[in-house]
């Protein structure tokens, strides 16, 4: 199967990703629980946002199987906005993420995956 598009347009999207990580944290310490869904699922701590980035991931698993091309880029951002709701919730930086990132860049993901220490 052959993508329809490419994937890479990193100039917009790390416009978006710096947008969305600037208002997570601009929430996490002025938001109102009552009025701001990052406020609120923030407060509720990691518990609450893994739960959410779970859900959300379904969701994009489903859509990737059975929905059009806008629903997946859709469900695609509620990941991300979770995902990134939850690094805050756990205190984990961004760089953290890109340095783990730039660990694996050049290195198949076989190679990668099979040199992980084995889980508990």
């Amino acid at each position: 199967m052959t993508a329809k598009a490419p994937l890479a347009s990193p100039a917009r999207l790390s416009a978006a990703l710096t947008h969305l990580a600037e208002t997570i944290d601009a929430r996490a310490l002025e938001g109102d629980a009552a009025s701001s869904w990052t406020a609120k699922l923030l407060a509720r701590g990691p518990d609450a946002a893994a739960s959410k980035v779970a859900e959300e991931g379904g969701e994009l698993a489903e859509a990737v199987r059975r929905e059009s091309d806008e629903r997946v880029a859709s469900e695609a951002a509620d990941v991300l906005y979770h995902v990134f709701v939850a690094l805050r919730a756990r205190g984990v930086a961004l760089d953290a993420v890109a340095a783990a990132l730039e660990k694996r860049q050049g290195i198949s993901g076989i190679a990668e995956k099979s040199a992980r220490p084995a889980k508990d």
